[in-house]
């Protein structure tokens, strides 16, 4: 099979395992805002994301290294299961010690213990999926997705709609799913067997080590992005106003699930690729062609139709969240061109460019944070977070290419995001004729950017009948 060929493969696989299994959390968000106050949901939302936060931490970044190591063809794939794992326990260990430092912020203090099996579960749950995919077990790694949702949305129903557990039912519900597919992966890949403490070695943990620790601050800059968001939309406009705030990230998170679908099966040919320098090159610049123009044309829709799907999707009481719905789309899109350029970090091991260039979007987005959101309230959140993203792109466009040169088609990129920002605002301002101009501008972007895409898809056809 062709590389591209493999690549829409790998996509394709991981598409069905995965955005099936989220487009019914999608279908279930107006049961959830309609059981769970906007106060409820905000709260929750700041324990996942203060969950979130600690998870790279307590990992020490072992989740990317596994894959990054265990994808080389010459890897001692055992060896690196083995000093991964024996990493994560230390890194889980030290994590637990620490943990009683939690109760010394009292908005977390009755939720310590939830947040500790949140990031256990979910390291252990990582590390192992990580491995499996660069294993090239496609199949069950896009599996135990759609396992991993259907149990947390099992125990969403069971402990929200019986049991009436509010914050702590929806977030016990995504430990026992991390919990029961990490068994799940454990017995039916037999992992046990990959695993042998022989094989653990202190070389290959500090060579770990080396690559995954840069990536834990990396990590923590995009955390700290959305957890300021959150915080001091909190601090300033109060629980309801992050909870409607929290709502208006589920619809742009569909272009991120898209681009992170795509993103995992590119990072495994991109690793494939990576002795030849010339057909890096060539293959880099014929993928980053493609995946820009689905970005773009995928963003633009949904800016179109934000303010249907709000009311489609969310509970009346959550309406307002439309209005910050098209600023967080742009923000979603320039995030998954960002994300693009950091595989070219992880091809090269370069893990400190990723964080230097990370660092410098999360001190923007604070920065920013402080300035607007007491001016202009979620909205000013929003507009940080789009900000902070386009800084980071302008750093990584310039960095990036120094490590693979390929072209980032530059003069659609720039006219693209334009005509996007152009939708967005259009959108956000209710300016007169609003649907007529955004229509148009997503006519615009469309058209700049299907013939790349369309070019990219017959590639794809030829080389599958090849």
């Amino acid at each position: 099979m062709s590389r591209l060929g493999k690549l829409f493969s790998n996509t394709a696989i991981l598409a069905v395992g995965t955005f099936g299994s989220k487009l019914l959390v999608f279908l279930l968000m107006p049961l959830y805002t309609a059981w769970l106050t906007t106060s409820e949901f905000g709260a929750a939302e700041m324990i996942t994301s203060i969950s979130n936060f600690l998870i790279p931490l307590a990992a020490v970044g072992v989740s990317t290294g596994v894959f990054r190591f265990a994808a080389e063809q010459e890897a001692d794939r055992e060896a690196v299961f083995s000093s991964s794992l024996a990493l994560l326990g230390l890194g889980l260990g030290g994590f637990l010690v620490l943990s009683p430092l939690l109760m010394l912020v009292e908005y977390y203090r009755e939720y310590v213990w939830l947040i500790v099996l949140y990031v256990l579960f979910a390291d252990v749950q990582a590390v192992l999926s990580q491995y499996l995919r660069a294993i090239d077990r496609t199949v069950l790694f896009a599996g135990q997705g759609i396992l991993n949702t259907a149990l947390t949305v099992l125990f969403n129903i069971l402990f929200l709609f019986v049991f009436d557990m509010g914050v702590e039912g929806y977030v016990l519900s995504v430990i026992l799913g991390n919990l029961i597919t990490s068994v799940f992966l454990i017995l039916r890949a037999r992992l046990w067997r990959v695993f042998r403490i022989s094989k653990v070695e202190k070389r290959l943990m500090g060579e770990l080590l080396r690559f995954s620790l840069p990536l834990v601050p990396t990590t923590v800059c995009w955390l700290i992005t959305d957890l300021s968001d959150r915080s001091m939309v909190t601090a300033f406009c109060g629980e309801s106003a992050n909870g409607i705030y929290s709502a208006a990230y589920k619809i742009p998170t569909i272009v991120n699930l898209v681009s992170g679908i795509f993103l995992q099966a590119w990072q495994f040919s991109a690793v494939a690729e990576s002795s030849d320098e010339k057909s890096c090159s060539r293959f880099y610049t014929q993928v980053f062609c493609g995946f820009l123009s689905v970005i773009m044309i995928g963003a633009a829709g949904l800016i179109l139709f934000s303010r249907f799907l709000t009311g489609l999707l969310l509970n009346a009481a959550y309406f307002e969240a439309w209005r910050y719905m098209p600023t967080l789309l742009c923000a979603a899109a320039l995030e998954a061109i960002v994300s693009f350029l950091a595989s070219v970090y992880m091809v090269r091991k370069k893990s400190t460019h990723s964080f230097v260039t990370a660092l410098v979007g999360a001190v923007a987005n604070i920065i920013l944070n402080f300035i607007l959101i007491p001016r202009m309230g979620p909205l000013g959140a929003a507009i940080a977070t789009l900000a902070s993203y386009a800084l980071v792109l302008l750093v990584r466009l310039i960095d990036a290419p120094r490590i693979i040169s390929f072209k980032l088609c530059l003069p659609r990129l720039i006219f693209s995001t334009l005509l996007l920002l152009a939708s967005a605002t259009v959108m956000t301002l209710d300016v007169p004729g609003r649907l007529w101009w955004t229509f148009a501008l997503t006519a615009a972007i469309t058209a700049l950017n299907a013939p790349a895409l369309l070019r990219g898809v017959s590639s794809i056809i030829h080389a599958r009948q090849l």
